[in-house]
């Protein structure tokens, strides 16, 4: 059986890799190290599909090494001594590039085995990692590598790759292929920026249409049929999960309702309801909280019909709800107010509550002064009177600050006039 067409196609130069072009141009870091052939070890971070093994295939090229290849789910300690023991002979001459694709599934002394060898030379380390690095990479690994962020690829720059796909397969196979209007681009969008996904568009497409007077004749209705879906790079416990959602937070607080939606469309197509109730409950109290406190109530009824309704149907109240609360007045003063007040409290300056506000209505014989004297606000006109309420050693702190929206004035006016402020 043949190896994928992604892999039959590889590209053997840097100039015929798609995308990238922030480090594969000239001039670049990475760019002028592999035409040096002095490569340190690299760390290479990114989604899949976007080049990362493409590269380091070109790089043991043109560093003559002998080129290895693990993956950090699958492989053991055993198989980095398997590599080790190759150094110094005939396979190994000039030394070996070793691949190590996903090393976050790599535990610490995994990582640690390495290290003796990429510092001496011998083992030139490429590891591939869809994570972020600085947090899943051993700190030590870390310290020896040079990190390149690999980019999704853009649909205009998989098109070509596309086509090259097509016209691989027509020679490979002397057989002409021609493509309807919209094929080569309905599957460049419908990839997700993954090239290696659009190439196994291309050949699902090529196997699913049958030969006439010696021709291939790619439809739209196959290639929309075959054309992977969005493929949003998603995975609830990844880096792109914590992006989408922390945009969709800071799109509706920023007040911006298109990208609010946006990122609303792209939890929903993921299937992240969760997500995407949860972060709008969050930001109605957090981000427009007081300015528009009955926003809470309405989202939080928008939530469960969304939840009632399941999808497709909770795209509508959700962006109802998403809508109002990108277009709100905003406040975070609340917010503010009670992270300031759990700053004390973990800092430990709470203190003894004060006598009037405690639950008994008793007191002890050490008790200097006899009886609760809680005086009862109800009791006075507006409802108000002065005591005390913090405990003395913070009475004097002010955690809250009126914000400058139309309500909190309002209730700052109101309270001023009350207390006698001016």
């Amino acid at each position: 059986m043949n190896n994928p067409l992604a892999d039959r196609i590889r590209p053997k130069e840097i100039s015929e890799v798609v995308g990238q072009k922030h480090l594969l141009t000239p001039g670049k870091a990475l760019y002028n190290m592999i035409e040096n052939g002095e490569i340190p070890n690299l760390i290479f971070y990114g989604p899949s599909g976007v080049g990362k093994t493409t590269v380091a295939s070109i790089i043991a090229n043109k560093t003559k090494r002998s080129l290895r290849r693990l993956n950090g789910t699958t492989a053991s300690t055993q198989d980095i001594k398997d590599i080790v023991a190759e150094l110094d002979t005939f396979t190994a001459p000039n030394g070996i590039l070793l691949y190590l694709d996903e090393i976050q599934y790599f535990n610490k002394r995994q990582q640690q085995t390495l290290l003796e060898y990429i510092e001496n030379g011998k083992i030139t380390l490429i590891a591939s990692t869809t994570e972020n690095p600085y947090f899943y990479v051993y700190s030590a690994i870390l310290s020896r590598s040079t990190v390149f962020e690999f980019k999704s690829i853009s649909a205009e720059d998989i098109m070509p790759a596309v086509q090259r796909g097509f016209d691989f397969l027509s020679e490979e196979n002397g057989i002409d292929i021609e493509c309807e209007d919209g094929v080569v681009k309905r599957i460049a969008y419908g990839c997700g920026g993954d090239v290696r996904k659009a190439l196994n568009s291309v050949e699902n497409c090529y196997l699913a249409t049958s030969a006439k007077d010696g021709k291939k004749l790619i439809k739209l209705e196959t290639a929309t049929e075959l054309a992977q879906k969005s493929s949003l790079r998603y995975d609830r416990d990844g880096d792109e999960h914590y992006d989408i959602v922390s945009a969709y937070q800071k799109s509706m607080r920023g007040s911006d309702p298109d990208a609010a939606l946006h990122y609303l469309a792209r939890l929903l197509e993921a299937g992240d309801l969760p997500s995407a109730c949860r972060r709008l409950m969050v930001c109605a109290c957090e981000d427009v909280g007081l300015a528009y406190p009955q926003i809470i109530p309405i989202v939080k009824a928008a939530v469960d019909i969304a939840q009632a309704v399941g999808l497709p149907e909770a795209e509508i109240p959700l962006a109802d709800a998403v809508i109002l609360v990108a277009t709100s007045p905003k406040s975070n003063s609340a917010n503010n107010a009670i992270k300031a007040a759990m700053s004390d409290v973990k800092k430990g300056n709470i203190g003894p509550i004060p006598r009037q506000l405690q639950n008994k209505h008793y007191d002890g014989e050490d008790a200097e002064v006899k009886g609760q004297h809680y005086i009862y606000p109800h009791s006075y006109p507006n409802h108000w009177t002065y005591q005390q309420y913090l405990p003395d050693a913070i009475k004097n702190t002010k955690y809250y600050e009126y914000g400058e929206n139309k309500n909190e004035q309002a209730y700052k006016a109101y309270w001023d006039r009350i207390k006698g402020k001016k």
